[in-house]
């Protein structure tokens, strides 16, 4: 099989639609010379301000709901759901945590400087009560598959909750569907074939060609994944579970476990390196860095590096075991923190401590892998094994969220599902031997455009949650 004559055809295809489509992403709101922002960021931004302001800084204040919850305080005997709390967390934490975490926070320093990562971390606050809102209307509108999982996520709440709203039925309706075409495109570009993509790329780089069995086999790296990947997602949400929650504590411990001991090794220039964070947030380069990065950083590159506005935490959190639906949104919060707060800061801290942004022509997940071999030339196989984990729980994870939007078109049965699992495990073969360019373009423009139908959904429904939650709190506090 010529993998190449695959490329080129796919690449003839999608190139001018691409193309079409490619405005949304360069849409931009232009506020001086330096400064650049474009405009869907600037509506997630802006909406992630809102939502923190309108629910009283819940992102702080809710966090002893969320351990609650963790500890199983909300699930009584007859509680209706199919995974636990902590499970749903891994799941969507597997999917936001990826290489976006690693080489979207490379390119957002060499973009933007050191204050590059504070604008990101204001943004995953910030971005902890999007995830609330998104959580909570999933949870509300969430429905019964035809097997024992949970049908959830922006689909159902933009199509059942708008309904409820007089003069919004018809809107309702054809956003959800716009939304899971988009959503499909957005999972198979960003969601899987950049993964297996990159892990092929950054193989490559650590063992070179001397030691390394897959040079010039792409195809043969991306089959083992597809694979792999089969061997989980063909068990279902249970079978993903119970992978992610093993498989999220243990990547975190390698990626952080690593960091941590980089950042030792050179513990005398930490001071250094938090004033060059604080100094540089508010000029120009490091505003610019902070919002570009965080555009491009992730998968998707999402808007904050953790999927906020996308509607993937709905999806997730649908199917899980509560009798207290509100109590899930709590937990979603820890998303976005985790994410941004922890994994990609981490990422940035090495870099910047080690002053691997200041090599030239080094970008991306190239910039990470530099700073690891500066400590020890061993530590790159670490980083390499952490991208794997990296890469694969955002295949299985994503693999989830594009099946539900496919079922919500095509049927909730047997056929829908085994059709497009065979389509995304197609994708992580194709992804493995293709250039992505023309594909991430497209991926990306569905992806924003799908985070600005989610987010209109989310301002119409808002009352409704602050209903909810005013009515928890009157409980909760009693």
């Amino acid at each position: 099989m010529n993998f190449n004559q695959i490329d080129n055809s796919i690449n003839s295809i999608i190139d001018p639609l691409a193309k079409s489509l490619s405005w949304i992403i360069f849409l931009e709101l232009k506020i001086s010379d330096d400064i650049k922002i474009p405009f869907l960021v600037l509506w997630l931004i802006s909406g992630s301000l809102f939502f923190t302001i309108y629910f009283r800084f819940l992102n702080i204040r809710g966090l002893k709901y969320t351990f609650d919850t963790l500890k199983g305080k909300y699930i009584r005997a007859d509680a209706e759901g199919l995974i636990s709390p902590f499970q749903a967390l891994c799941t969507a934490i597997s999917g936001t945590v990826g290489l976006g975490n690693i080489a979207g926070v490379g390119i957002a320093i060499s973009i933007g400087g050191a204050g590059a990562v504070f604008w990101m971390s204001v943004a995953g606050i910030l971005g902890m009560s999007s995830k609330f809102v998104e959580c909570c209307l999933g949870m509300l509108y969430r429905k019964h598959s035809h097997s024992k999982d949970y049908l959830g996520g922006p689909m159902y709440y933009l199509s059942l909750g708008l309904s409820e709203i007089k003069g919004f039925k018809h809107l309702g309706k054809a956003l959800a569907i716009i939304y899971s075409v988009l959503c499909i495109g957005g999972v198979l570009g960003g969601g899987n074939m950049l993964q297996v993509n990159q892990s092929y790329q950054l193989l490559n780089n650590i063992l070179g060609s001397k030691f390394n069995f897959f040079m010039n086999n792409a195809w043969l790296f991306g089959s083992i994944m597809a694979f792999s990947v089969a061997l989980v997602i063909i068990g279902g949400l249970e079978s993903i579970a119970k992978v992610t929650e093993k498989l999220v504590p243990l990547m975190g411990l390698i990626f952080i476990g690593s960091a941590i001991f980089i950042i030792s090794v050179n513990y005398q220039a930490i001071p250094m390196v938090f004033s060059e964070i604080i100094d540089t947030a508010f000029t120009g380069k490091g505003i610019e860095g902070g919002v570009l990065g965080s555009l491009i950083t992730g998968f998707q590159r999402s808007a904050f590096s953790s999927e906020v506005g996308s509607g993937f935490t709905a999806i997730a959190h649908a199917s899980v075991k509560t009798s207290e639906k509100i109590s899930e949104a709590f937990v979603s919060m820890l998303e976005p923190f985790v994410d941004t707060i922890i994994v990609c800061n981490a990422t940035a801290l090495v870099i910047l401590i080690t002053k691997s942004h200041l090599t030239e022509n080094l970008e991306g997940v190239h910039l990470c892998s530099a700073a690891f071999r500066s400590v020890s030339d061993y530590l790159p196989y670490l980083l390499f094994m952490a991208v794997i984990l990296f890469a694969y729980s955002t295949l299985i994870s994503y693999s989830y969220y594009g099946l539900r939007a496919w079922c919500y078109l095509f049927g909730d049965n047997d056929y829908a599902e085994l059709s497009f699992k065979i389509i995304f495990l197609s994708c992580i073969v194709i992804g493995s031997v293709m250039h992505l360019k023309t594909i991430l373009d497209l991926s990306d423009a569905m992806f924003l455009g799908m985070c600005f139908i989610n987010f209109l959904g989310l301002y119409i429904m808002t009352p409704r949650v602050k209903k909810l939650l005013n009515d928890f709190e009157s409980r909760a506090y009693s």
